[in-house]
């Protein structure tokens, strides 16, 4: 099992946060998803809401994410918003 998530957050105006974290949560469509280490790969169309994300040294950081979508694949997430803050 890998221990960490290469995780990126972007918007049309810059990139907002990247790095490593051991945890990912945000709301799509379909729901809520908790997204750790080997997640299975997905594409989710995302909601206005926070997106939390649990970096490898222990901090939770929030982003307040106005729409977009997340990709998960071979323990990278991609979070496309259409505004982060």
């Amino acid at each position: 099992m890998a221990t960490n998530l290469t995780v990126e957050i972007v918007s049309p105006e810059k990139r907002v946060w990247s790095g490593e974290a051991s945890m990912v949560s945000a709301r799509t469509l379909e729901g809520d998803l908790g997204i750790l280490p080997d997640h299975a790969p997905l594409l989710g169309v995302l909601v206005d809401g926070l997106v939390s994300i649990q970096s490898v040294d222990g901090e939770k950081v929030d982003f307040q994410i106005n729409g977009g979508f997340i990709s998960v694949a071979q323990n990278r997430v991609s979070i496309l918003g259409e505004s982060a803050n």
